[in-house]
């Protein structure tokens, strides 16, 4: 059974920075593509940034590009997610996600598997 636990969320000035972490346990992290999404107070979940299984292709949804940056470690199973430029409308629960294949083969919630329980990024005006 793969449990992973986000950690790094918390309260931030506008223009300030965070860097998120998630610690899977389980065999199946370095061989699976990983993601961040993010759901904000009545809104949907969103895809916010992916990564392929060997750290080597990733891609971003448009409103975070050229501010956030995902990232691995497969020797440690820790996915990473610095957040520079942060904006009021960063503000929501992020969550980290397990896709079912190496690559991102797509960004919706129903192709990862398991997810973590999320931690909070609150950006102040």
């Amino acid at each position: 059974q793969v449990q992973m636990v986000e950690s790094g969320g918390g309260l931030v000035p506008s223009g300030g920075s965070l860097r998120l972490s998630c610690a899977a346990s389980g065999r199946t992290f370095s061989i699976s593509a990983m993601g961040w999404f993010r759901q904000a107070p009545g809104k949907e979940r969103e895809f916010v940034a992916g990564i392929n299984w060997i750290g080597r292709l990733t891609n971003y949804a448009d409103s975070v590009k050229g501010r956030f940056t995902i990232s691995r470690d497969n020797a440690k199973n820790t996915l990473y997610l610095q957040m520079n430029s942060l904006k009021p409308e960063d503000t929501a629960v992020y969550y980290c996600a397990q896709h079912k294949d190496r690559d991102i083969t797509g960004t919706e919630a129903y192709k990862f598997d398991y997810w973590g329980q999320g931690t909070q990024v609150t950006v102040s005006s």
